[in-house]
């Protein structure tokens, strides 16, 4: 359903894609209303694939004449579609939208801890990244190295905010994820036959050195710090990246996307 804007008669509907640059008001709004951002049309069509509902889409006018096919696939005939000019798509959300299409999506529930452990062998733990782009960075490398499952902390950033979604390439929707309420839970992963490597500088083990459990959970932490002292002695193992140069770490990006690759099956 098109809907005709303009910024000097703007429409109710638009209310949820002012302001997307304001990342604290954005990650508390959105979560507390239960939507999210999903941005470009190949972000749009994942999310769609992965069983995401979008409430409304935000087109400029260019985008809506060249996205006309794709529009008709991926919205329901009673979907808003609000077109506007260029110029009034960048008043509103803060920055010029150059990737055809945004869309508001529904959130789904959750998934229990438990129903993604029991068909995994490989899960990664993120524990208090704030970062949304290393969260993003860290969901694409899951998706493309075989991670069966995501867990993160309370503290953990949204792998659903709108720059988290972008950098991951919609890689967020391909991977089974949830956000644990109880954090560090060493018994939670024990219960299902899993052991726990905690990846860092300061380790007991070297990456590549040691052999992979036949279940592993992999926990990388925040990008300053590092992870908390109660996950490292909470771990089975502490597992170094081995480096030279002097250097002793990594971005903790680069640092997960390494553990992955190495430990794969």
């Amino acid at each position: 359903m098109l809907i005709q804007c303009n910024n000097d008669f703007p429409h109710e509907g638009l209310r949820p894609y002012m302001d997307l640059k304001d990342v604290q008001l954005r990650t508390k709004w959105e979560t507390e209303n239960g939507v999210f951002i999903a941005e470009s049309w190949n972000v749009i069509e994942r999310a769609r694939e992965a069983g995401y509902s979008p409430i409304s889409f935000l087109v400029s006018e260019q985008w809506a004449r060249k996205g006309a096919e794709r529009l008709q696939t991926l919205a329901d005939p009673d979907t808003p579609i609000y077109v506007l000019p260029e110029e009034d798509t960048t008043h509103i959300t803060g920055f010029r939208v150059h990737r055809g299409a945004m869309a508001l999506m529904e959130r789904t529930p959750l998934p229990a801890p438990s129903s993604l452990l029991k068909p995994s062998s490989t899960v990664a733990v993120l524990e208090g990244l704030v970062d949304h782009t290393n969260v993003g960075a860290i969901f694409r490398s899951a998706a493309a190295l075989g991670i069966d499952a995501v867990f993160i902390s309370p503290d953990c950033a949204d792998p659903l905010y709108r720059r988290s979604v972008r950098v991951s390439m919609g890689a967020v929707f391909q991977v089974p994820w949830t956000r644990l309420v109880k954090y560090p839970d060493p018994q939670l992963f024990t219960a299902y036959g899993f052991t726990t490597w905690a990846l860092t500088p300061h380790g007991d083990a070297k990456l590549g050195e040691t052999t992979r459990p036949r279940r592993l959970a992999l926990i990388v932490g925040s990008e300053g710090p590092g992870l908390s002292p109660k996950a490292l002695t909470s771990a089975d193992c502490r597992i170094t990246i081995p480096m030279s140069h002097d250097v002793d770490s990594l971005n903790v990006a680069q640092a997960a996307a390494i553990a992955f690759w190495a430990t794969r099956q």
